[in-house]
Formats: C-alpha cells, structure tokens, sequence
C-alpha cells in the first residue's frame, strides 16, 4: 500500500517527526556547544551597576546572552541552594560561598575572591543636611535611615557593624528603615524616602545623593567572591566570563564604580 494515498502529505510528516523525536529521545539533552545560548549568574545588589555594564561589554563580543539575577547575597544563596538555574555566584560575603561548598553545590577549586566594596553616608540633596560623620545621624532633623536589611545583606550588615562599634546602633535603631537589597536601601535616599542612609559606594553617584565614605576600619571587609555552581552545563563559558571580570577591561570598570581588586593588589578607595 502506498502510505501516501492512505494518508495525506501533512499527517506523513508529522508521523516521520515523531518517530525521529522517539529515536532520539534515549540520548538525553544535548549538551551546550559554542558560545550560544544563555549564561545565567546570580549577583550580589551591590555589584548591580558594575555587572550590568561588564554583561554588555561581554555580550557584543560573544554570542551569548548573560542573564542577571540581582538580589541580596542571603537570599541568593537560598534560591541557589534550592535549584535555582544558576551558573555563577557573585556574593558579598564569602560566607555565603562557603556554605554553598559545603552543599556540594559550589565548586570548591572555583571559589576566589575577586573585588571589595565601601559603604558610604549618604543624604538626599534636597533636605540640605550635611554630614561629615556617622555620629551626625543622631541629629533630629534625619527622621528616617536606610540601610540594606542586616539579617540577609552583606552590605546591611557592614552599615549595622559600623553604627555598633561607634556606639550609634541602639540610639539609632528606631529611625532606621531597612532596604530589601542595598539597592534598594539607595533607592530609599535617592526618591528622598529617607533623608541619609548607609549604602554601597557602587550605587551613591546619584544626582539626588551627596555621601562621604565611611570609615572601613569599622567594619569587616567587604570582600566579594565568585563561585561556579556545580550543576551549570557552562562552565567553560563560566571561566570566559570571570576571566572578563578580571582582565584590565572588566577590572576598569569595576573601579568606575568604586570597587579594587583584591587579588591584583589594589588600593582602596
């Protein structure tokens, strides 16, 4: 019988798709080849600015699309250890990394540090406050303070510290208002939401913010470190990518928003 006469054209097609599909089914996935397709990284808010252009440059030079998942280090590192698609980590807190280690699901060998960041005091222009010091925040005038949440943001956590070891934490706790991200504790000085904050220096060249930087003595390092997740089928694009991040190109831009590299003997802002 003439499979075209019982069936028409169309039909015959799909039935030979099909049964192609069903031949190669029992391959699995095929693997990742080349630079297409898509690099997923998760990225400390902090790093937001910085790595949105540093993804721009490597995309028009590669044939890949880098996709960016900003949030706190905290909560990143939860989505991750929960199976979010993820290829690479950027924290702000080294911590985070670790704990990821220890899961098996960051690269142990892929960990490194690679950047630091500052945090600055930062008030909205239009209030005409200045302040020249972390004990200026106690003035009546400065009703509310952001500062990125302390329990999950690295960022957060090193604005808490500072406010501790100069004796400003407790007399200033009820003012404080606290920023999902550091991103969005800026956002809160910027729209004048709140008159000063503790934010990262990545994020204060605002027009509608003026900052001093804070003092780093009083608080941990803010060291980031980078770590290829495990499971990531692009890891070799992975590599390309934090090679990027700490060629001279990358690391310039890294340095027009405030952040040195660690690991190529910077100096700090």
């Amino acid at each position: 019988m003439n499979i075209f006469k019982k069936y028409n054209l169309p039909v015959v097609l799909l039935m030979l798709s099909l049964i192609i599909n069903a031949c190669d089914s029992g391959t699995g996935q095929e693997e990742p080849t080349g630079n297409s397709g898509e690099l997923h990284i998760a990225v400390a808010a902090g790093l937001r600015f910085a790595l949105e252009e540093i993804g721009q440059v490597f995309e028009a030079e590669n044939d890949i699309k880098v996709v960016f998942q900003f949030g706190s280090s905290g909560n990143l590192s939860q989505q991750i250890s929960s199976g979010a698609p993820i290829d690479l980590f950027l924290s702000a807190n080294q911590n985070f990394i670790e704990g990821l280690v220890a899961e098996g699901i960051i690269l142990e060998e892929s960990v490194a540090d690679f950047t630091m960041g500052r945090i600055v005091l930062a008030v909205n222009k239009q209030t005409g406050l200045v302040v020249q010091a972390l004990e200026d925040l106690l003035d009546d005038d400065i009703t509310y303070i952001s500062i990125a949440n302390p329990s999950h943001a690295p960022y957060g956590m090193a604005a808490k510290e500072a406010l501790e070891n100069k004796g400003l934490w407790h007399k200033l706790e009820d003012k404080l208002v606290y920023g999902e991200t550091v991103t969005q504790a800026m956002q809160y000085v910027q729209t004048g939401n709140a008159s000063a904050g503790i934010i990262a220096l990545s994020s204060a060249n605002m027009p509608e913010i003026d900052y001093i930087l804070v003092d780093d003595s009083l608080h941990s390092p803010l060291i980031h470190t980078l770590g290829v997740v495990g499971r990531s089928e692009r890891q070799e694009l992975v590599s390309e990518f934090i090679d990027f991040i700490n060629s001279p190109r990358g690391s310039a831009i890294m340095e027009e928003y405030g952040f040195y590299q660690t690991g190529l003997g910077g100096d700090s802002p």
